[in-house]
Protein backbone atom coordinates (compact mmCIF):
# COMPACT_ATOMS: atom_id res chain seq x y z
CA UNK A 1 0.00 0.00 0.00
CA UNK A 2 1.80 3.55 -0.74
CA UNK A 3 0.40 6.40 1.07
CA UNK A 4 0.81 10.23 -1.00
CA UNK A 5 0.47 12.58 1.47
CA UNK A 6 -1.50 15.72 -0.51
CA UNK A 7 -1.51 18.63 2.44
CA UNK A 8 -0.70 19.86 6.30
CA UNK A 9 -2.03 22.43 7.88
CA UNK A 10 -3.94 23.67 11.23
CA UNK A 11 -7.66 23.71 12.04
CA UNK A 12 -8.40 26.29 14.57
CA UNK A 13 -11.14 26.53 16.35
CA UNK A 14 -14.06 28.44 14.78
CA UNK A 15 -16.39 30.76 17.26
CA UNK A 16 -14.28 30.13 20.45
CA UNK A 17 -14.85 32.58 22.90
CA UNK A 18 -11.18 34.26 23.16
CA UNK A 19 -9.70 35.53 26.16
CA UNK A 20 -11.24 39.10 26.71
CA UNK A 21 -8.63 42.35 25.66
CA UNK A 22 -6.31 40.27 23.74
CA UNK A 23 -4.11 38.97 26.85
CA UNK A 24 -2.25 36.15 27.51
CA UNK A 25 -4.68 32.72 26.51
CA UNK A 26 -7.01 31.01 29.28
CA UNK A 27 -5.50 28.53 31.05
CA UNK A 28 -6.77 24.76 32.06
CA UNK A 29 -4.41 23.18 34.70
CA UNK A 30 -3.97 19.30 34.44
CA UNK A 31 -6.18 17.58 37.30
CA UNK A 32 -3.92 15.20 39.87
CA UNK A 33 -5.16 12.28 37.71
CA UNK A 34 -4.07 13.63 33.92
CA UNK A 35 -0.68 14.64 35.43
CA UNK A 36 -0.18 10.95 36.99
CA UNK A 37 -1.05 9.57 33.23
CA UNK A 38 1.35 8.65 30.84
CA UNK A 39 3.43 12.09 29.12
CA UNK A 40 3.10 10.59 25.43
CA UNK A 41 0.73 10.65 22.57
CA UNK A 42 -1.41 7.77 21.68
CA UNK A 43 -2.85 6.53 17.73
CA UNK A 44 -6.10 5.00 16.85
CA UNK A 45 -7.50 4.31 13.46
CA UNK A 46 -11.04 4.29 12.46
CA UNK A 47 -12.08 3.07 8.86
CA UNK A 48 -15.08 3.67 7.03
CA UNK A 49 -16.74 2.12 3.95
CA UNK A 50 -19.49 4.04 3.12
CA UNK A 51 -18.49 6.16 0.16
CA UNK A 52 -20.89 8.64 0.99
CA UNK A 53 -18.55 9.94 3.98
CA UNK A 54 -18.69 13.40 3.78
CA UNK A 55 -15.72 15.23 2.06
CA UNK A 56 -12.64 16.50 3.65
CA UNK A 57 -13.44 19.89 3.63
CA UNK A 58 -16.90 19.29 5.32
CA UNK A 59 -15.00 17.09 8.08
CA UNK A 60 -12.49 20.30 8.87
CA UNK A 61 -15.26 22.57 9.20
CA UNK A 62 -16.81 19.83 11.90
CA UNK A 63 -13.56 19.55 13.26
CA UNK A 64 -13.43 23.79 13.77
CA UNK A 65 -16.42 23.65 15.39
CA UNK A 66 -15.91 21.02 17.77
CA UNK A 67 -12.70 22.58 18.55
CA UNK A 68 -15.06 25.37 19.60
CA UNK A 69 -16.03 23.19 22.11
CA UNK A 70 -13.28 21.04 23.36
CA UNK A 71 -10.20 24.19 23.06
CA UNK A 72 -7.75 21.82 25.21
CA UNK A 73 -7.41 19.91 21.71
CA UNK A 74 -6.87 22.87 20.09
CA UNK A 75 -4.13 24.46 22.83
CA UNK A 76 -0.75 23.86 23.89
CA UNK A 77 1.15 22.24 26.93
CA UNK A 78 2.05 24.51 28.85
CA UNK A 79 6.42 24.75 29.71
CA UNK A 80 5.95 23.33 33.13
CA UNK A 81 3.66 20.59 31.55
CA UNK A 82 1.17 20.91 34.39
CA UNK A 83 -1.72 23.24 32.56
CA UNK A 84 -3.14 23.13 29.00
CA UNK A 85 -3.01 27.01 27.28
CA UNK A 86 -6.02 27.99 25.39
CA UNK A 87 -4.13 29.19 22.30
CA UNK A 88 -6.48 28.45 19.95
CA UNK A 89 -3.41 27.13 17.57
CA UNK A 90 -5.42 24.18 16.20
CA UNK A 91 -5.50 20.81 15.26
CA UNK A 92 -2.98 19.69 12.64
CA UNK A 93 -5.03 17.72 9.81
CA UNK A 94 -3.03 15.82 6.98
CA UNK A 95 -4.56 14.73 4.24
CA UNK A 96 -3.41 11.53 1.99
CA UNK A 97 -4.35 8.80 -0.56
CA UNK A 98 -3.72 5.25 -0.40
CA UNK A 99 -3.36 3.44 -3.80
CA UNK A 100 -5.69 0.22 -2.78
CA UNK A 101 -9.10 -0.59 -2.25
CA UNK A 102 -9.75 -1.26 1.65
CA UNK A 103 -10.90 -4.60 0.88
CA UNK A 104 -6.93 -4.72 0.05
CA UNK A 105 -5.55 -4.37 3.97
CA UNK A 106 -8.36 -4.68 5.54
CA UNK A 107 -8.08 -6.07 8.73
CA UNK A 108 -5.45 -3.97 9.31
CA UNK A 109 -2.02 -5.56 10.53
CA UNK A 110 -1.25 -3.89 14.15
CA UNK A 111 2.41 -3.60 12.84
CA UNK A 112 4.40 -0.71 12.03
CA UNK A 113 2.65 -0.03 8.39
CA UNK A 114 -0.18 0.85 10.47
CA UNK A 115 2.12 4.24 11.51
CA UNK A 116 1.68 5.45 7.93
CA UNK A 117 -2.27 6.05 9.08
CA UNK A 118 -2.10 8.90 11.06
CA UNK A 119 0.90 11.56 12.29
CA UNK A 120 3.18 11.09 13.98
CA UNK A 121 4.05 12.95 17.17
CA UNK A 122 7.89 13.53 15.77
CA UNK A 123 8.58 17.22 17.53
CA UNK A 124 4.62 18.02 17.53
CA UNK A 125 3.58 20.64 19.29
CA UNK A 126 0.14 20.53 19.15
CA UNK A 127 -2.16 18.18 21.07
CA UNK A 128 -4.36 16.75 18.58
CA UNK A 129 -3.25 15.44 15.19
CA UNK A 130 -5.76 13.83 12.36
CA UNK A 131 -4.83 12.56 8.87
CA UNK A 132 -7.61 11.78 6.61
CA UNK A 133 -6.67 9.06 4.29
CA UNK A 134 -8.65 8.52 1.03
CA UNK A 135 -9.01 4.44 -0.78
CA UNK A 136 -9.32 3.90 -4.00
CA UNK A 137 -12.69 2.78 -3.12
CA UNK A 138 -14.01 5.46 -1.89
CA UNK A 139 -13.34 4.80 1.58
CA UNK A 140 -11.78 6.45 4.58
CA UNK A 141 -9.13 5.96 7.43
CA UNK A 142 -9.63 8.79 10.15
CA UNK A 143 -5.83 8.65 11.95
CA UNK A 144 -5.55 10.50 15.53
CA UNK A 145 -2.49 11.01 16.89
CA UNK A 146 -3.42 13.31 20.31
CA UNK A 147 -1.47 13.47 23.73
CA UNK A 148 -2.44 11.33 26.90
CA UNK A 149 -2.18 14.34 29.34
CA UNK A 150 -5.07 16.23 27.66
CA UNK A 151 -7.57 12.95 28.33
CA UNK A 152 -7.93 9.23 28.46
CA UNK A 153 -9.49 7.16 25.92
CA UNK A 154 -13.18 7.54 27.03
CA UNK A 155 -12.70 11.21 27.35
CA UNK A 156 -10.88 11.67 23.87
CA UNK A 157 -13.30 9.37 22.01
CA UNK A 158 -16.00 11.66 23.55
CA UNK A 159 -14.51 14.19 21.42
CA UNK A 160 -14.13 12.10 18.38
CA UNK A 161 -18.20 11.76 18.79
CA UNK A 162 -18.40 15.42 19.07
CA UNK A 163 -17.01 16.09 15.86
CA UNK A 164 -18.73 13.73 14.24
CA UNK A 165 -22.33 15.49 15.18
CA UNK A 166 -20.78 19.09 14.54
CA UNK A 167 -19.89 17.80 11.03
CA UNK A 168 -23.58 16.63 10.82
CA UNK A 169 -24.31 20.28 12.35
CA UNK A 170 -26.02 18.57 15.11
CA UNK A 171 -25.88 19.50 18.76
CA UNK A 172 -22.79 18.52 20.75
CA UNK A 173 -23.88 15.99 23.36
CA UNK A 174 -22.60 15.84 25.96
CA UNK A 175 -21.57 18.96 26.71
CA UNK A 176 -17.97 18.88 28.27
CA UNK A 177 -16.90 19.92 31.08
CA UNK A 178 -13.40 21.81 31.88
CA UNK A 179 -13.13 22.22 35.30
CA UNK A 180 -10.45 19.84 35.91
CA UNK A 181 -9.35 20.90 39.32
CA UNK A 182 -13.44 21.34 41.87
CA UNK A 183 -14.23 17.79 41.23
CA UNK A 184 -11.02 16.48 42.71
CA UNK A 185 -10.05 18.42 46.05
CA UNK A 186 -8.56 17.09 48.83
CA UNK A 187 -10.32 15.96 51.86
CA UNK A 188 -11.08 18.17 54.36
CA UNK A 189 -8.85 17.05 57.05
CA UNK A 190 -6.93 14.68 54.21
CA UNK A 191 -6.68 10.89 54.49
CA UNK A 192 -4.34 9.11 53.01
CA UNK A 193 -5.44 5.36 53.46
CA UNK A 194 -3.62 3.46 50.86
CA UNK A 195 -0.04 2.83 49.44
CA UNK A 196 0.07 5.21 46.28
CA UNK A 197 3.76 5.04 46.10
CA UNK A 198 4.06 2.32 43.97
CA UNK A 199 0.50 1.93 42.33
CA UNK A 200 0.79 5.77 41.07
CA UNK A 201 4.18 7.33 41.86
CA UNK A 202 7.81 5.67 42.04
CA UNK A 203 10.88 6.82 42.81
CA UNK A 204 13.08 8.30 39.60
CA UNK A 205 15.58 5.62 38.83
CA UNK A 206 18.79 6.28 40.17
CA UNK A 207 21.40 4.35 38.15
CA UNK A 208 19.64 1.48 36.28
CA UNK A 209 18.51 2.56 32.87
CA UNK A 210 15.06 2.47 32.08
CA UNK A 211 14.26 -1.31 30.11
CA UNK A 212 14.52 -1.36 26.52
CA UNK A 213 14.71 -4.07 23.99
CA UNK A 214 17.68 -4.88 22.61
CA UNK A 215 18.82 -4.45 19.31
CA UNK A 216 18.78 -8.13 18.04
CA UNK A 217 14.90 -7.85 20.24
CA UNK A 218 12.14 -7.25 18.30
CA UNK A 219 8.81 -6.94 19.65
CA UNK A 220 5.56 -8.04 17.80
CA UNK A 221 2.36 -7.03 18.42
CA UNK A 222 -0.31 -9.88 17.74
CA UNK A 223 -3.90 -9.81 17.88
CA UNK A 224 -6.13 -12.41 19.17
CA UNK A 225 -9.57 -12.79 18.80
CA UNK A 226 -11.92 -14.26 21.68
CA UNK A 227 -15.24 -15.31 20.68
CA UNK A 228 -18.44 -14.52 22.98
CA UNK A 229 -18.69 -18.27 22.96
CA UNK A 230 -15.14 -18.73 24.51
CA UNK A 231 -15.28 -15.73 26.76
CA UNK A 232 -18.60 -17.38 28.08
CA UNK A 233 -16.66 -20.71 29.31
CA UNK A 234 -13.70 -18.84 30.57
CA UNK A 235 -16.19 -16.62 32.84
CA UNK A 236 -17.75 -19.85 33.77
CA UNK A 237 -14.78 -21.71 35.25
CA UNK A 238 -13.74 -18.46 37.19
CA UNK A 239 -17.34 -17.53 38.38
CA UNK A 240 -19.24 -19.14 41.26
CA UNK A 241 -22.59 -18.26 42.43
CA UNK A 242 -22.16 -16.20 45.09
CA UNK A 243 -18.91 -14.20 43.27
CA UNK A 244 -19.48 -14.09 39.18
CA UNK A 245 -16.22 -12.67 37.70
CA UNK A 246 -16.32 -9.80 35.16
CA UNK A 247 -15.27 -10.33 31.13
CA UNK A 248 -12.15 -8.15 32.17
CA UNK A 249 -11.24 -9.82 35.53
CA UNK A 250 -11.45 -13.25 34.06
CA UNK A 251 -9.48 -12.23 30.33
CA UNK A 252 -6.90 -10.23 32.79
CA UNK A 253 -6.14 -13.63 34.61
CA UNK A 254 -6.23 -15.69 31.63
CA UNK A 255 -3.78 -13.41 29.75
CA UNK A 256 -1.41 -12.83 32.79
CA UNK A 257 -0.50 -16.64 32.90
CA UNK A 258 -0.61 -17.53 29.11
CA UNK A 259 2.00 -14.59 28.34
CA UNK A 260 4.14 -16.12 31.64
CA UNK A 261 3.93 -19.42 30.08
CA UNK A 262 5.19 -17.70 26.64
CA UNK A 263 8.03 -16.02 28.08
CA UNK A 264 9.06 -19.09 29.94
CA UNK A 265 10.12 -17.64 33.37
CA UNK A 266 11.72 -19.20 35.82
CA UNK A 267 9.90 -20.92 38.66
CA UNK A 268 11.53 -18.57 40.99
CA UNK A 269 10.54 -15.27 38.87
CA UNK A 270 7.82 -13.12 40.66
CA UNK A 271 5.25 -11.60 37.87
CA UNK A 272 2.57 -9.16 38.38
CA UNK A 273 -0.54 -7.65 36.54
CA UNK A 274 -1.06 -3.58 36.03
CA UNK A 275 -4.45 -3.18 35.51
CA UNK A 276 -5.73 0.47 34.84
CA UNK A 277 -9.48 1.44 36.30
CA UNK A 278 -11.83 3.85 34.69
CA UNK A 279 -12.85 5.70 38.40
CA UNK A 280 -16.05 7.30 36.72
CA UNK A 281 -18.63 4.75 38.07
CA UNK A 282 -16.61 4.19 41.39
CA UNK A 283 -15.96 8.17 43.01
CA UNK A 284 -19.54 7.67 44.69
CA UNK A 285 -19.39 7.77 48.13
CA UNK A 286 -11.20 -14.86 45.03
CA UNK A 287 -8.83 -14.73 42.23
CA UNK A 288 -6.03 -12.46 43.12
CA UNK A 289 -7.28 -10.06 40.46
CA UNK A 290 -10.94 -9.74 41.10
CA UNK A 291 -9.60 -8.31 44.91
CA UNK A 292 -7.73 -6.25 43.75
CA UNK A 293 -9.73 -4.39 41.35
CA UNK A 294 -12.58 -4.99 43.87
CA UNK A 295 -10.44 -2.75 46.15
CA UNK A 296 -10.18 0.46 44.12
CA UNK A 297 -13.40 2.24 44.93
CA UNK A 298 -14.27 5.68 45.83
CA UNK A 299 -12.36 5.79 48.85
CA UNK A 300 -9.17 5.14 47.30
CA UNK A 301 -9.54 7.64 44.79
CA UNK A 302 -10.28 10.10 47.56
CA UNK A 303 -7.18 9.07 48.70
CA UNK A 304 -5.27 9.23 45.69
CA UNK A 305 -6.66 12.97 45.86
CA UNK A 306 -5.24 13.56 49.09
CA UNK A 307 -1.85 11.96 48.77
CA UNK A 308 -1.54 14.15 45.32
CA UNK A 309 -2.12 17.30 46.92
CA UNK A 310 -0.28 16.31 50.42
CA UNK A 311 3.26 17.92 49.28
CA UNK A 312 4.60 14.25 49.36
CA UNK A 313 5.59 13.90 45.52
CA UNK A 314 7.53 16.98 45.34
CA UNK A 315 9.24 16.55 48.97
CA UNK A 316 10.40 12.90 47.54
CA UNK A 317 11.06 13.56 44.65
CA UNK A 318 8.24 10.79 43.23
CA UNK A 319 7.20 10.56 39.55
CA UNK A 320 4.08 8.68 38.08
CA UNK A 321 4.55 5.23 37.75
CA UNK A 322 3.19 5.30 34.08
CA UNK A 323 6.39 5.79 32.31
CA UNK A 324 6.09 5.85 28.44
CA UNK A 325 9.72 5.68 28.09
CA UNK A 326 9.32 2.13 29.85
CA UNK A 327 9.43 -0.16 26.61
CA UNK A 328 10.14 -3.93 28.41
CA UNK A 329 7.64 -4.88 30.81
CA UNK A 330 8.72 -8.38 31.72
CA UNK A 331 8.23 -10.18 33.86
CA UNK A 332 5.38 -7.94 34.28
CA UNK A 333 2.15 -7.53 32.26
CA UNK A 334 0.15 -4.02 31.99
CA UNK A 335 -3.34 -4.35 30.92
CA UNK A 336 -5.18 -1.37 29.30
CA UNK A 337 -9.29 -2.26 29.06
CA UNK A 338 -10.84 -0.38 26.16
CA UNK A 339 -14.01 -2.67 26.49
CA UNK A 340 -16.43 0.11 27.26
CA UNK A 341 -15.69 3.12 25.26
CA UNK A 342 -17.74 3.76 22.25
CA UNK A 343 -15.78 3.71 19.38
CA UNK A 344 -18.33 2.21 17.50
CA UNK A 345 -20.74 5.14 17.86
CA UNK A 346 -18.47 8.15 15.30
CA UNK A 347 -20.74 8.43 12.25
CA UNK A 348 -19.93 11.82 10.44
CA UNK A 349 -22.91 10.99 8.04
CA UNK A 350 -22.02 8.02 6.13
CA UNK A 351 -22.32 5.50 8.53
CA UNK A 352 -20.96 4.00 11.73
CA UNK A 353 -16.81 2.09 11.42
CA UNK A 354 -16.28 -1.29 10.11
CA UNK A 355 -12.95 -1.25 11.94
CA UNK A 356 -10.95 0.63 14.70
CA UNK A 357 -7.92 -0.47 16.09
CA UNK A 358 -4.96 1.04 18.28
CA UNK A 359 -1.85 1.66 16.32
CA UNK A 360 1.48 0.27 16.72
CA UNK A 361 2.57 0.21 20.40
CA UNK A 362 5.51 -1.71 20.72
CA UNK A 363 5.81 -2.30 24.56
CA UNK A 364 6.75 -5.40 25.45
CA UNK A 365 4.26 -6.69 27.74
CA UNK A 366 1.35 -4.70 27.05
CA UNK A 367 -2.28 -5.72 26.69
CA UNK A 368 -5.13 -3.84 24.58
CA UNK A 369 -8.66 -4.95 25.32
CA UNK A 370 -11.10 -3.87 22.62
CA UNK A 371 -14.77 -4.59 21.71
CA UNK A 372 -14.43 -6.69 18.30
CA UNK A 373 -15.59 -4.97 14.91
CA UNK A 374 -18.49 -7.85 14.41
CA UNK A 375 -20.26 -6.55 17.30
CA UNK A 376 -20.91 -9.69 18.85
CA UNK A 377 -19.48 -9.76 22.00
CA UNK A 378 -16.24 -10.95 21.28
CA UNK A 379 -13.41 -9.46 22.32
CA UNK A 380 -9.78 -8.40 20.47
CA UNK A 381 -6.33 -8.70 22.69
CA UNK A 382 -3.64 -6.42 21.17
CA UNK A 383 -0.57 -8.12 23.30
CA UNK A 384 2.72 -6.94 22.70
CA UNK A 385 5.92 -9.87 23.40
CA UNK A 386 9.29 -10.43 22.06
CA UNK A 387 8.90 -12.06 18.55
CA UNK A 388 10.66 -15.24 20.21
CA UNK A 389 7.53 -15.83 22.36
CA UNK A 390 4.70 -15.33 19.92
CA UNK A 391 4.27 -18.48 18.86
CA UNK A 392 4.31 -20.20 22.33
CA UNK A 393 1.28 -17.73 23.38
CA UNK A 394 -0.43 -18.30 19.77
CA UNK A 395 -0.09 -22.37 20.94
CA UNK A 396 -1.28 -21.76 24.56
CA UNK A 397 -3.74 -18.31 24.35
CA UNK A 398 -6.92 -20.50 23.44
CA UNK A 399 -6.16 -23.24 26.09
CA UNK A 400 -8.55 -22.56 29.28
CA UNK A 401 -7.22 -25.87 30.78
CA UNK A 402 -5.05 -25.61 33.76
CA UNK A 403 -2.19 -27.34 32.25
CA UNK A 404 -0.24 -25.44 30.04
CA UNK A 405 2.13 -28.05 28.74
Amino acid sequence: MKITVHSSKPVKPVGAVMSPGGGAPDVVPLSVFDRANFNTYISVIYVFWAPTTPPNAALEAGLARALAEYREWAGRLAADGHSILLTDDGARVVQAIADVPLDAVLPLLPDHGATRLHPSDDGAEELMLVQLTRFACGGLAVGFTTHHLVSDGRATTNFFVAWSQATRREIIVPTPVHDRVSFFKPRVPPRVEFDHRTAEFKKPPVTAPTPHAGDDEVVVVHRAHFSREFIARLKSQASSPARPCSMLRCLAAHLWRRITAARGLAGDVSTSVCIAVDGRARMRPPELIDGEIGRIDGDYFASFVDFAASGAVEEEGLVPAADAAEMVLSPNVEVDSWLRIPFYDLDFGGGRPCFFMPSYLPVEGLVILLPSCYGDGSVDAYVSLFSRHVDAFKSCCYSIDDDLH
